[in-house]
């Protein structure tokens, strides 16, 4: 997936901390260009290794930090 990039560089969507060669687990991070501490949403497709309650699935991962980032970019470029 490539990085989200809004006008002026304000935010970004990057993802981070994969597991080597192995897609099963990892994290999406949201950066905030004004120095806000970033936002991290782990994801693990296996079940049994999902011990935390804030790990997703890939796919919702994706959804919540794009929607974060696509929120945070409207603030930026209000139509």
């Amino acid at each position: 997936m490539a990085p989200m990039k809004a006008t002026r560089g304000a935010r970004r969507l990057s993802p981070s901390c994969r597991n080597g060669s192995n897609d099963d687990s990892g994290s999406l991070e949201v950066w905030f260009a004004d120095g806000r501490k970033s936002v991290r949403f782990y994801w693990d497709n296996l079940v049994s290794r999902r011990l935390s309650g804030n790990t997703l699935t890939r796919e919702q991962a994706i959804e919540k930090a794009t929607a974060l980032a696509r929120v945070e970019m409207d603030k930026l470029n209000p139509e």
